[in-house]
């Protein structure tokens, strides 16, 4: 088995908001593999973006590591304390692509200034060299007239041209792992698959790790190796993207699945998820999803679930898979969705 290129271990992430503490990270452990795509899905608030903005030390002034471990590289980054120590991973090893181009870029500053300024900060070039490599960048991301183009500003850029700007900017000191936060929410759906084939072609090109933090199972199904379900500050089921899509086991991946517009029959209103995500001000008790899960049984009200295994890459945070619990048919839609799957195996 392939060594981890990132291992996160039972993490909690906590903030001070207006006197109180909220726990916006409960507990999450992940496994990040060389060369692979990874997708964390989830609703808003679920801690897709606080997950991963531990990772280069960009939590906002009010939150912090409470407890567990993320090893990379030899190195435990939640540990780290001062700027100095995170300059070391951020940009250079770990780098993140935002959602919106326009409050990621400087707009005082020219498009080329700020790409060169990470080759300045973490590969010491300067000068001549410096601007030949920033050009160099902008016609790998695809960008024509590069030397015109590094001279100008971020308002001269179309949306699509200034999200490959920031890709730019991520991928300026060859990173380990790039983490890709929405980056085609923003974007209109020609665009957005413009986007998605440039950072798969990056990624063949670089070997880079990618992590993709999206909404959209869609994007997910189209680029991902492996998915990451996270609820409430839990990652709640994992493995492979066939896995996730065509044998999902917890009822919340069921709900999200199920939420596609692609499933829906028509003439019926689609589906959506009852009720509210958890207020995490409080201790939840049991499984955050069992106020909002029709199928919930009593333990779920009680006690938090372990693990199960379904598969060697397949694991499920719900007491459905204790051999002790009843049986429990997944929805119509779900169902619909594996049989599917099972015909196309064929």
């Amino acid at each position: 088995m392939t060594e981890p290129i990132l291992s996160v271990r039972d993490l909690v992430v906590k903030f001070s908001l207006r006197g109180q503490i909220l726990t916006a990270i409960r507990g999450a452990s992940l496994d990040l593999y060389p060369g692979e795509t990874l997708a964390i899905v989830g609703e808003s608030g679920s801690g897709k973006s606080v997950f991963t903005k531990t990772w280069i030390g960009m939590l906002d002034a009010n939150g912090w590591v409470d407890s567990g471990s993320i090893l990379f590289e030899g190195k435990d980054l939640a540990k780290f304390t001062t700027e100095k120590e995170w300059l070391t991973i951020r940009g250079k090893r770990i780098a993140m692509v935002f959602q919106d181009p326009m409050t990621a870029l400087n707009p005082l500053k020219t498009v080329g200034s700020q790409i060169q300024e990470v080759l300045e900060l973490h590969h010491d070039m300067r000068g001549e060299e410096a601007k030949a490599r920033t050009i160099e960048i902008l016609s790998e991301v695809g960008i024509d007239m590069p030397e015109v183009r590094y001279h100008q500003y971020p308002h001269e850029f179309s949306g699509g041209m200034r999200q490959r700007v920031v890709i730019a900017i991520a991928v300026a000191c060859n990173p380990k792992i790039l983490i890709c936060d929405e980056p085609t929410t923003a974007l209109d759906v020609t665009i957005q698959a413009q986007i998605l084939e440039l950072i798969r072609n990056l990624q063949r090109k670089m070997g880079v790790t990618l992590v993709y933090i999206t909404h959209d199972l869609g994007v997910v199904a189209n680029v991902a190796d492996r998915v990451a379900v996270m609820y409430a500050g839990e990652i709640i089921e994992y493995g492979t993207v066939e896995e996730i899509f065509f044998d999902p086991r917890h009822p919340y991946t069921w709900a999200l699945l199920s939420s596609l517009p692609q499933l829906g029959v028509k003439g019926q209103p689609l589906y959506s998820i009852a009720g509210t995500p958890p207020n995490l001000f409080t201790e939840i008790k049991g499984d955050a999803f069992a106020p909002r899960n029709p199928k919930a049984l009593k333990i779920d009200f009680v006690k938090n679930p372990p693990f199960f295994q379904v598969s060697p890459t397949h694991y499920a945070k719900t007491w459905l898979l204790d051999p002790r619990a009843p049986k429990v048919e997944p929805p119509e839609t779900i169902k619909a969705l594996r049989a599917q799957y099972e015909r196309y195996a064929q």
